[in-house]
């Protein structure tokens, strides 16, 4: 599944990179300790944080992330916006809470395997 269905089926606000939502997502991680992340997450996953400082952007490009999605209708900061787009990477804004996201987006992504 690729990012903007993702962010058709539950509304997502793409802040930034939102010309490369074609990337697959692969899996998820939800999670804000930065080294967490790092240590737990994987290559194409998206990533859904409360977090939304321009770091984030550093942790999803170094583990190669699909993208992120900044929950609780939390928008990101400037330089991270702008950082995000640097490196190519979409980041979205979701209203609903991390717990109900990521049981969206894990229901989601379960469907492409039946």
């Amino acid at each position: 599944m690729d990012i903007e269905t993702i962010v058709k089926e539950l509304n997502l606000k793409v802040r930034a990179a939102g010309t490369n939502l074609r990337k697959n997502i692969s899996g998820g991680y939800t999670g804000d300790l930065l080294s967490d992340v790092m240590a737990n997450s994987q290559e194409g996953d998206i990533w859904i944080t409360r977090q939304v400082h321009q770091n984030i952007v550093a942790v999803a490009s170094l583990k190669d992330h699909a993208g992120i999605i900044i929950v609780n209708s939390c928008e990101p900061a400037k330089d991270t916006i702008e950082k995000a787009a640097q490196e190519n990477i979409p980041v979205m804004v979701s209203d609903l809470s991390a717990f109900e996201l990521t049981g969206k987006i894990y229901n989601l992504l379960g469907k492409k395997d039946r």
